[in-house]
């Protein structure tokens, strides 16, 4: 079994169904360990997510969201890195007026094959929401 702290971070995954979704199916698919509290929505493109649905999702309970971003691959244009990162720059300030820690926010680009990268940043990204919890 994974060696995690018995205590998980609940995160929310934003992935890409072209560019990140197929990398994070493929870390199951390699049994690379990430903490089990982690749940994904694929969409699209990541500079369609709204600041609103990630607030809710703080609401709904979740430590964390985690957009795995298309980076310079998105095949709906070439602004989506920009377009994603003015999200989440609106998104930290929102967060910032009502009291929430911008660090439970947290963008990376992840590409197609990246799946140790996905785990990589999964892994990090729980130990700093369980330090700030």
């Amino acid at each position: 079994m994974a060696s995690f702290q018995k205590e998980s971070a609940k995160i929310l995954v934003l992935s890409t169904d072209k560019i990140s979704d197929p990398a994070i199916d493929m870390a199951g698919l390699l049994k690379l360990h990430y903490p089990p509290k982690v749940y994904t929505i694929a969409l699209p493109c990541s500079s369609m997510i709204k600041s609103r649905w990630i607030l809710r999702a703080f609401e709904k309970g979740f430590d964390g969201v985690f957009i795995a971003a298309d980076g310079s691959d998105c095949p709906y244009g070439e602004s989506c890195t920009e377009k994603t990162a003015a999200v989440v720059s609106r998104t930290h300030q929102i967060m910032k007026d009502n009291g929430i820690e911008p660090s439970k926010l947290k963008m990376a680009a992840i590409c197609s094959v990246c799946s140790e990268s996905f785990v990589k940043q999964m892994k990090s990204f729980n130990e700093i929401l369980l330090k700030n919890k």
